[in-house]
């Protein structure tokens, strides 16, 4: 099983709030009267969709009111953002999404439109570290050697990607490190992008921790690095892409509650402090420490300000490596 790292303070996606008092979640008067949905914008048996179904569970039984995940699938997770945008703000239909949804009027199909106006973070609960993995068969041991292998091959490189952050990531590899010539292939599903990865139909990645563990450690891919300025504990011996001198791809993948636009604050705040109490769970810290999942305990105002500078932070990589190309 992957250690579990469980912290207070948001140290990896907030750093300044590793400095600053803790602070204390108020005693909420507020509990839903009837069933809270929680929308998935993506597809069942995902990590985010384990991590949500954790969390409900620990909601239902600290409210008394049953808690459906509701999976919506589609448009890089717009349509279920969409779906909760329109809800009524009562704080009983919630948003479970990614840090990805900062990045989403960057992309195309969004056609100008920017949900973030019209949702209010609640609670930024947890984060997963990101790896970048390739079938063992390209040569290059290290993250370096791979990029340079991928300049001069004589058939060009391909880079699988799922959803938008990777896509940016692909334009990042593309502009930063001269890979020009990188073939980038789009896929519906993590799934299978492990299976092409495997197969050697595909020659790299970018994916969560938990999905590259299994094949990682039966020898069917190699982890060239672990996304971020650190090592993470799960796999010590990889270096970070600061280390490999990638430090644009300094990126972990968060995971966060989000509620319609003119949701009352003491609702929004008694669902951050009941989140906080979720994520100590028995059902959800079984399956935190499963998916190697850093438990947050945040504040409606934490979470607000994580959210703020997620999307003043894609904001300038997406003016940088625009989608769109």
């Amino acid at each position: 099983m992957i250690q579990l790292i469980k912290r207070r303070a948001v140290a990896l996606i907030l750093p300044s709030l590793a400095l600053a008092a803790v602070p204390a979640f108020s005693q909420q008067t507020w509990k839903p009267d009837g069933p809270v949905t929680i929308v998935v914008p993506y597809s069942p048996g995902g990590g985010t969709d384990a991590l949500g179904r954790a969390v409900g569970k620990e909601l239902s039984s600290i409210w008394g009111q049953p808690v459906i995940i509701e999976n919506v699938p589609g448009a890089d997770g717009l349509i279920g953002t969409r779906k909760v945008i329109g809800a009524k703000p009562d704080g009983q239909t919630l948003l479970l999404q990614t840090y990805a949804v900062t990045l989403a009027k960057h992309l195309p199909s969004a056609n100008g439109f920017d949900p973030m106006p019209q949702l209010v973070p609640v609670s930024v609960f947890s984060q997963i570290p990101g790896v970048f993995v390739a079938n063992p068969k390209l040569p290059g041991k290290t993250l370096a050697e791979v990029i340079r292998h991928c300049k001069t091959a004589a058939k060009p490189c391909s880079f699988a990607t799922t959803e938008s952050v990777a896509r940016l990531h692909a334009q990042m590899l593309r502009a930063d490190e001269g890979l020009h010539n990188l073939i980038v292939v789009n896929y519906k599903g993590g799934g299978q992008v492990i299976t092409d990865l495997v197969a050697g139909n595909v020659d790299m990645a970018i994916m969560g921790i938990t999905a590259a563990m299994p094949h990682y450690k039966s020898g069917a891919l190699k982890v060239l690095a672990t996304l971020g300025n650190k090592r993470t504990s799960v796999t010590p011996e990889v270096p970070s892409t600061a280390e490999a001198g990638l430090r644009s791809l300094d990126q972990v993948t968060w995971y966060g509650l989000f509620a319609p636009k003119g949701t009352p604050q003491n609702v929004v705040d008694a669902v951050a402090a009941a989140t906080a109490r979720a994520v100590k769970g028995e059902a959800a810290t079984k399956t935190f420490s499963t998916l190697g999942a850093e438990v947050l305990e945040t504040s409606s105002a934490e979470s607000a300000s994580i959210t703020r500078k997620e999307i003043e932070r894609m904001d300038g990589l997406a003016a940088r490596f625009p989608l769109d190309k």
